[in-house]
């Protein structure tokens, strides 16, 4: 999941946080950055080792690549149920918990005989997934005073922008070197690491009896803008994941690279988003509904020129540059538009685009699965065109709703977040 959610609670949220009486608790920041770290290497490992994953368990690649939806489920699930935790259990504790199945679900996956316990491995870091991001932003709340939060969250950021350019080269590297059993061991001592580091730096945070449920975070899609946007949001991440889960697969097959040269283009890929998310800033000032609208229009095209040049290294491997450079930096565009939709509801929104990514991944993941064993590529790569597609048309409808009720004001003056 992408960090940028935090950036949107602390936004709105800060001015009511109480500045100069909190002490800063910055080794407990650090240790955050790590867990989103290893979060974000857990989420995606399986999109670089499904070949040898599905050799090794003896199922399709479409079937391992599953393992990307029901972690996605789980997110979702739990990401709705902890709101009602955080009343009766310090965040701390939880933080420790989720920390403590992201642990697990490593040595569970590496040592799984089979499909089955494949999975239960990443329904426990699903669960990781989305008790964390849910409890992130009000932990980032209580860890420093309100005018160091941005510099806090700007910290967070990083851990999730090294390991997007990092997790995919990597884990297919370590693959290639020490198995994709030995890969996913890895991660074991990374989320020990940060356990150990969050035990001893956080303050304890006990519940808080005021903090919102989920129970009415449905009513905000009432609003024409926020029904067009979440759909749009929604829908994107659904192409974009129906093509990027299975893009080891094509590039084995399609494109014919050995492991190394598929380290490289991943690598490629990560890169330019982490670049596509410094940019984008910059884009989302000159025209901020025009980026939402040109980024998936874009990444729509690029999935079909896969298909016509998806047998030339250099031509796949400049094309994927371009997919990472926007597609990285599309979730930023996404939540700063909902900090701007939703100023006075920001908590309860961030909630409802956290559900709403985590099932698109899912959705998105399993068609992919279904489409790429039953008819290939091609039609994998297709189908999410077409969403994507689809995705510029809402968020095209939700900046018509937007100008005809005035929810959110013209950005003229480039002032975006």
């Amino acid at each position: 999941m992408s960090a940028q959610v935090v950036a949107i609670h602390a936004d709105n949220n800060s001015a009511h946080h109480q500045a100069g009486s909190q002490p800063a608790f910055w080794s407990g920041v650090l240790a955050m950055t790590l867990c989103v770290f290893a979060l974000v290497a857990s989420e995606f490992m399986p999109v670089s080792l499904l070949t040898p994953v599905a050799a090794d368990l003896k199922i399709s690649e479409g079937l391992a690549g599953q393992a990307i939806s029901v972690s996605g489920v789980f997110a979702v699930l739990t990401s709705l149920s902890i709101p009602a935790l955080a009343c009766k259990t310090s965040r701390k504790t939880l933080l420790l918990w989720m920390t403590g199945l992201m642990f697990f679900s490593g040595p569970i996956i590496a040592l799984a005989p089979n499909y089955a316990t494949y999975m239960a491995g990443r329904v426990l870091i699903g669960v990781a997934i989305g008790g964390f991001w849910s409890m992130s932003a009000a932990t980032a709340m209580r860890l420093v005073p309100a005018h160091q939060v941005s510099r806090a969250l700007a910290i967070f950021n990083g851990g999730n922008a090294l390991a997007t350019v990092v997790a995919a080269p990597l884990g297919s590297y370590l693959g290639s070197v020490i198995g994709w059993r030995g890969a996913f061991f890895c991660l074991a001592p990374v989320a020990l690491a940060a356990f150990a580091w969050l035990w001893f730096s956080l303050p304890s945070m006990k519940a808080d009896v005021r903090t919102p449920g989920s129970g009415n975070v449905f009513r905000l899609l009432r609003n024409p803008v926020i029904a067009w946007g979440m759909a749009a949001v929604s829908i994107f991440f659904m192409g974009q994941f129906t093509l990027f889960t299975y893009l080891r697969p094509f590039l084995e097959t399609v494109t014919r690279v050995d492991v190394s040269t598929l380290s490289l283009i991943l690598l490629t890929v990560g890169v330019a988003g982490f670049i596509g998310t410094a940019l984008i800033g910059a884009w989302l000032k000159k025209s901020f509904y025009g980026t939402l609208i040109a980024i998936p229009l874009l990444m729509a095209v690029i999935a079909l020129a896969l298909t016509a040049f998806g047998s030339w290294v250099a031509g796949t491997t400049a094309l994927l540059g371009i997919w990472g450079l926007v597609a990285t930096a599309a979730p930023v565009g996404w939540w700063s538009w909902l900090a701007k939709t939703m100023p006075d509801n920001a908590e309860a929104g961030g909630g409802l685009m956290v559900a709403v990514v985590q099932l698109a991944i899912g959705l998105g993941s399993t068609a992919g699965g279904l489409l790429f064993d039953l008819s290939g590529y091609r039609s994998t790569f297709a189908v999410s065109a077409v969403l994507l597609l689809a995705s510029a048309l809402l968020a095209f409808l939700a900046s018509r709703a937007d100008r005809a009720q005035d929810v959110i004001p013209q950005i003229q003056n480039g002032d975006v977040k």
